[in-house]
């Protein structure tokens, strides 16, 4: 039995979306949005919550995000659509108005993760060069718009050339430590000690807070119509994109503790060059603090990106005003629609702190996995073997949804 597809506007006299992005780019584009979102601005905050199991922390936040991983790499395959998420609620439930509601829910935390990370650049900013905030959040959300409104493939291809600039920065935080390697069971000892002052409450509470540093994954989806071999590529990228950057955060969460005391690391708005400068016995910290800014950008980037074609999406399938899908003829972008999500970033970063947006990003996307899980399991109980599409086992969507819940109403009354 097939599902209905929800059929898009079709306007002969507006460009469309063009294929250029391979697995290689759209890998280092999830990766890229990953790591900026997550490793060099909350891992501090993590360590603040969770003390010397941050590293703990992770590998929970990472265990939430498994199954939904999982999830979205099957719907992926399913639906190489624009405004992903949507569509899969729309398949699975078949009500376009909850389908619409996700999507503008994905806008939502899109936006407000972007605002999350643009405080982390302004923090890292500082530690170069003195600047308000308020000119700072003005001054990169600027230059974010005319980047992703220039186009896709230049759009992708600065954010993979970041990603690499990211991943760098992070193995000479954890070259800088490595020295501290030695001193893990020494650490741990404290941890031990402290283990009844922290508990598993405050450790799966800075999972809560870790697990923003996973989103990013699923902004992946939302390209799909400008991602080469879509069914084939989307899945692979999701899941090697996840394997990856849990292997980067476990590394980094653990030299960050072991290098710096966690109270320290939780008041720091420049994490990473904290650890560097006392690792590296106050050797210089221009160019982790350099490398910090292009990792934190692109992670802003990328959620900006991500969030104009829900936009899109949503528009092009008749679900939002037809203005929102515009797309340019020289760019071959929704320009429309990443001019309202940028303005959307900027006041959110210029009203809410880091924390309160970081929190209330993990509390929407959660809140969006739970309703993609459930939906997977009722479409594949009414298309359990769909042609050239990877499937997963039933339990995979069930445990999703039963995770994403269960942490979601741990942080909302614990």
């Amino acid at each position: 039995m097939r599902f209905r597809v929800a059929k898009p506007i079709v306007m002969n006299s507006q460009p469309s979306l063009i294929r250029t992005v391979s697995l290689p780019l759209l890998i280092f584009y999830g990766l890229g949005n990953i790591l900026g979102a997550g490793i060099y601005v909350l891992v501090g905050k993590v360590a603040g919550i969770a003390g010397f199991w941050a590293p703990l922390s992770f590998v929970v936040a990472s265990l939430i995000v498994a199954a939904s991983a999982f999830t979205y790499a099957e719907l992926s395959a399913r639906y190489p659509v624009s405004a992903g998420e949507s569509v899969y609620i729309f398949e699975g439930f078949g009500i376009s108005s909850l389908a619409t509601l996700v999507g503008l829910l994905l806008v939502l935390a899109g936006c407000v993760s972007s605002a999350a990370i643009a405080h982390g650049f302004v923090g890292y900013l500082n530690e170069l060069v003195p600047i308000s905030t308020s000119f700072g959040l003005v001054l990169l959300v600027v230059a974010l718009f005319s980047i992703a409104a220039w186009g896709i493939l230049q759009s992708v291809t600065i954010a993979a050339l970041l990603t690499v600039i990211e991943i760098v920065g992070l193995v000479m935080v954890v070259w800088a430590g490595r020295d501290h390697l030695g001193s893990i069971s020494e650490s741990f000892q404290l941890a031990e000690i402290s283990s009844s002052q922290v508990g598993m409450i405050a450790i799966f509470s800075g999972a809560f807070l870790a697990f923003y540093a996973y989103i990013g994954f699923e902004d992946m989806v939302n390209i799909a119509e400008e991602v080469k071999q879509p069914r084939r590529n989307m899945p692979l990228a999701i899941i090697i994109s996840l394997i990856v950057s849990t292997l980067i955060y476990v590394l980094v969460s653990l030299t960050a503790v072991l290098v710096v005391n966690p109270q320290q690391l939780a008041i720091s708005d420049a994490p990473l060059a904290l650890i560097y400068r006392i690792a590296g016995n106050g050797d210089s910290v221009l160019w982790i603090t350099v490398i910090s800014l292009f990792a934190v950008v692109n992670g802003a980037l990328i959620q900006i990106i991500m969030s104009a074609r829900v936009l899109y999406g949503l528009a092009n399938k008749g679900w939002l005003p037809s203005w929102l899908g515009r797309v340019s003829a020289t760019t071959h972008t929704p320009v429309v629609a990443t001019l309202v999500v940028s303005i959307a970033v900027l006041l959110a970063a210029l009203a809410l702190p880091l924390l309160e947006l970081a929190e209330m990003t993990s509390a929407l996307i959660l809140t969006i996995f739970v309703l993609v899980n459930v939906a997977l399991y009722r479409i594949k109980r009414k298309d359990p073997y769909p042609v050239n599409v990877q499937i997963y086992p039933l339990w995979v969507p069930l445990t999703g949804a039963a995770v994403s819940a269960g942490i979601l109403l741990f942080k909302w009354f614990v």
